[in-house]
């Protein structure tokens, strides 16, 4: 079994955020127990196992996403990870298409060398934070959303983008909330500088005390600053120690991700395991 390990939201190795891609001799995925096994082993913040689906259905690529810890519904870089390998590696062309837990997904390259996905938009309903959320990130919450069940997140808008970068939160408290992550954001302090928008993302409920960029965030983030903003072509940037920047562009129940990667490492698991 090949293991790549691609650098995504990023043009340069050794930022963005790493995602495992293991593309799949086989029409099928392993047994569950063995894909949850490897993504612990391998313990970046998503593993994405994908094979092919025979011509002529409704998509190309059957893919999944495991956490250190669990399974999810939708996963943004390993998507562009994955879309980048099928890519650069010539096991397919043109707009890619995956049949997932999150929906039917499409990835196309572009001369440039970017990937755009074409994502569900998250549904953003205003909710009173969870008792405890300020506390456990430590900045003060000036409003607070839930984001339906494919991501399962609670975003939260702080103050500015001092506090966005400046979060130091409890990990053990942010895990004892009722969502799979929390997303902070607050709008660019300088937008000249090539940002609308800045986030961090935390999900220790499901193992990852901090992600450096997540996608699926996005697709919550997109509809939001784009509704206050006026403007449905954004950029924002995860203002994680990594950094990476994903373009945003809300299109009605659609969101695109717009972004490049790089592939880093190829391993392959020991005659045996």
């Amino acid at each position: 079994m090949r293991i790549r390990i691609v650098d995504a939201f990023t043009d340069r190795p050794f930022a963005g955020n790493p995602a495992a891609v293991v593309v799949l001799e086989e029409d099928h995925f392993p047994a569950e127990e063995r894909m949850r096994l490897l993504a612990a082993e391998i313990n970046l913040s998503e593993t994405a196992f994908a094979h092919r689906l025979p011509a002529g259905g409704p998509a190309g690529w059957a893919l999944r996403w495991f956490t250190p810890a669990a399974e999810v519904n939708l996963c943004g870089h390993a998507t562009l990870a994955t879309a980048h390998v099928l890519l650069t590696t010539a096991a397919d062309s043109g707009t890619l298409s995956f049949a997932t837990r999150g929906g039917a997904l499409t990835a196309a390259g572009a001369a440039d060398g970017s990937i755009t996905l074409d994502f569900p938009t998250a549904p953003l309903t205003p909710v009173e934070p969870p008792a405890g959320t300020a506390e456990a990130l430590g900045a003060t919450v000036l409003a607070a959303h839930d984001t339906g069940d494919v991501i399962g997140d609670l975003l939260v808008e702080l103050a500015d983008e001092k506090a966005v970068r400046s979060l130091t939160p409890d990990p053990r408290a942010l895990a004892a909330l009722p969502y799979r992550g929390i997303i902070a954001t607050a709008l660019a302090e300088d937008p000249s500088a090539g940002y609308d928008y800045v986030s961090r993302f935390f999900g220790p409920a499901v193992g990852i005390a901090e992600d450096p960029v997540t996608g699926s965030a996005h697709t919550a983030l997109a509809p939001l600053w784009s509704a206050r903003l006026g403007r449905p072509d954004l950029t924002g940037l995860q203002a994680s120690a990594r950094t990476g920047l994903v373009g945003t562009g809300l299109r009605g129940d659609r969101v695109l991700l717009t972004g490049t990667a790089v592939t880093v490492m190829l391993a392959e698991l020991a005659e045996g395991v």
